[in-house]
């Protein structure tokens, strides 16, 4: 059974970072691109960052300059690194793993940024 679990979400004052973690299991993982999405209340689940096998990355416009996404295709892993947080950043973040016609989600993990 694929897995994908997310954490490092948190409570986090405005100006302030974290880090989310997404492990991978039972995937060829370096295959995968691997993505962060998130949802807010009342709104639609968006794209944050993805990057490719190859290590190619992109950014939703709101968060560039401020995200790095990143992995680490030895541990299964992609990474979020989350500086310069704004309450409008608060949502539930995602992890998504897609290859071909395969796509994956972890059960998400919770960012509230506190104004």
């Amino acid at each position: 059974q694929v897995l994908l679990v997310e954490s490092g979400g948190g409570l986090v004052q405005a100006g302030g970072s974290l880090r989310l973690s997404c492990t991978a299991t039972h995937i060829t993982f370096s295959r995968y691109v691997m993505g962060w999405y998130r949802q807010a209340p009342g709104k639609q689940r968006e794209l944050v960052a993805i990057i490719s096998s190859s290590g190619s990355t992109n950014y939703a416009d709101s968060v560039k300059g401020r995200f790095t996404i990143s992995r680490d295709n030895a541990k299964n892993t992609v990474f979020l690194q989350m500086n310069s947080l704004k309450p409008e950043d608060t949502a539930v973040y995602y992890c998504n793993g897609e290859w071909t016609s395969l796509r994956f989600w972890g059960q998400g993990t919770q960012v509230t940024v506190s104004s």
